[in-house]
């Protein structure tokens, strides 16, 4: 009988490690399998219904003067419901729409909700006066709060663990264009066809984005979790909507105005209600415990004072273009569209190369990046055209800050979240988004108020105040990171 003569004590080593290394390595290409069409098709049509209803928030502000033109005889207060009943009613409703995309299931509220966005943009196209116009407005809002957790749910459940990242960069990117094409792209629309052509464009997107759903995405299962406390939510939709209205109405009609002092002390009481409601309901309209995460409750406070710096940046660079140095608003439009791309290159970036453990670096990185170059804006713009030499180059890092901070806060909050409650947990971190944002634009109003808008100042000292908010985002970031 022959026998095997034993290995040397660094050969069954060497053994060992190859066997050990082989084993970890099949769960990691289990995580990671090919891509597949469905995994596809979810991306893109998520991708462009996030477009459709970002744009959507800043592509109205650029038709306002076209607006006027066709309605001379409304009151200012009253045209500027068209962009607010948008405004409200989304930010309102985010948060309860990703708790029904969990329960209903996400494909199903995605079709429905862009096939009413759909209809509602029709019905802005065709207004023949304000009032439809509003309403119709405040209808696409409701459509658009459905969308956008319904669609980043869809990509998060038909995206393996191991290209999560990869993929919310693409549909991060994709938002950021979106809220940096709006006004050159709304500008050529009412430019060559007037202010109903930034809602009719909507429709053959939105009808073929519903067709490609219907077609190639399979029916998800629900959660078997019950709808959300009805009165819970009516009570969080009447109190957001409440203080997201009041704040953006304060400059206008005075912070010591009754009317704006019933919708903040009213809404802050209902949302306050809403939230004692979701401590103590079994199916409650907040989901309390998502913020129990640090992480998840970092990425929202993160969301809130990032959203308040870009929304209050997008809004003032526009107007300082347009009021100090005469830009028109298709020329305003263009200067700032190399910023989009930028945004885009950022969210890319940091979707491909930054890892589950770093996305709280990509936020500090990008909100130091943003607000850098905000305070550069404030300490050199003036008067003086320096569009080549100066801010067209300042305006690039600015928005490759603003693609990575926002993608670093998708995958900070995605990375927390339980796979059956990705809708609801983005709901909850856009909300905190369009909370901010509403809050950026009332602390540029009320500087803009006490300044004029004539002249560079109150522009200046809009940048610096949103240089101040990014500040804050980044140190927020090191919430969200992880413990060992």
């Amino acid at each position: 009988m022959t026998t095997v003569p034993s290995q040397p004590p660094l050969a069954q080593a060497a053994q060992a490690a190859q066997a050990a290394q082989a084993a970890q390595a099949e769960p990691l290409e289990a995580a990671a399998p090919p891509r597949t069409s469905v995994e596809r098709v979810a991306l893109v049509l998520a991708s462009g219904a996030t477009f459709l209803a970002v744009l959507d928030t800043t592509v109205v502000n650029i038709a306002f003067a076209d607006l006027r033109k066709s309605f001379p005889t409304e009151s200012l207060s009253h045209l500027t419901w068209v962009v607010t009943a948008y405004t409200v009613v989304f930010a309102a409703l985010l948060a309860v729409a990703g708790r029904v995309a969990d329960v209903v299931g996400r494909r199903r509220l995605f079709i429905w909700s862009t096939a009413l966005f759909t209809l509602a943009s029709l019905l802005s196209g065709l207004a023949p006066g304000v009032g439809m116009l509003v309403a119709a407005r405040a209808l696409q809002g409701l459509a658009a709060a459905g969308m956008i957790p319904a669609a980043l749910g869809l990509v998060l459940s038909h995206t393996p663990t191991a290209r999560r990242h990869a993929a919310v960069g693409i549909w991060g990117a994709v938002g950021s264009m979106a809220a940096a094409v709006g006004p050159s792209l709304g500008g050529l629309l009412v430019d060559v066809w007037g202010w109903r052509a930034v809602f009719l464009i909507n429709i053959p997107i939105g009808m073929l984005i519903v067709t490609l759903a219907v077609r190639g995405l399979s029916a998800d299962t629900s959660t078997g979790r019950r709808l959300p406390d009805p009165i819970g939510t009516v009570a969080l939709a009447l109190g957001l909507s409440g203080l997201v209205f009041g704040v953006t109405q304060g400059s206008d009609w005075g912070w010591s105005d009754a009317r704006v002092l019933t919708l903040l002390i009213g809404g802050a009481v209902l949302t306050a209600l809403a939230l004692l409601l979701s401590r103590r309901h079994e199916s409650p309209a907040i989901e309390w415990d998502l913020w129990r995460s640090r992480v998840f409750a970092g990425t929202n406070l993160s969301s809130l004072l990032f959203g308040a710096a870009m929304y209050a940046y997008l809004l003032s660079s526009l107007l300082f273009l347009n009021a100090v140095w005469g830009y028109s608003e298709l020329r305003a439009g263009l200067a700032v569209t190399p910023g989009a791309f930028s945004a885009a290159i950022g969210a890319v970036l940091v979707g491909k190369f930054a890892g589950p453990g770093r996305q709280w670096l990509a936020v500090l990185a990008g909100s130091v990046l943003f607000s850098g170059a905000l305070w550069a804006m404030y300490a050199y713009l003036g008067p003086e055209h320096h569009y080549l030499g100066f801010l067209l180059p300042i305006g690039i890092p600015a928005g490759v800050g603003i693609g990575a901070a926002l993608t670093g806060i998708s995958n900070a909050a995605a990375a927390a979240l339980p796979p059956a409650r990705f809708a609801a947990g983005t709901g909850l971190l856009m909300t905190s988004r369009q909370v901010g944002g509403a809050l950026g634009i009332a602390v540029f109003a009320a500087i803009l108020s006490n300044t004029g808008v004539i002249g560079p100042t109150g522009y200046l000292r809009a940048f610096l105040a949103s240089a101040i908010c990014a500040a804050a985002a980044a140190l927020s970031a090191v919430l969200l990171r992880e413990r060992a």
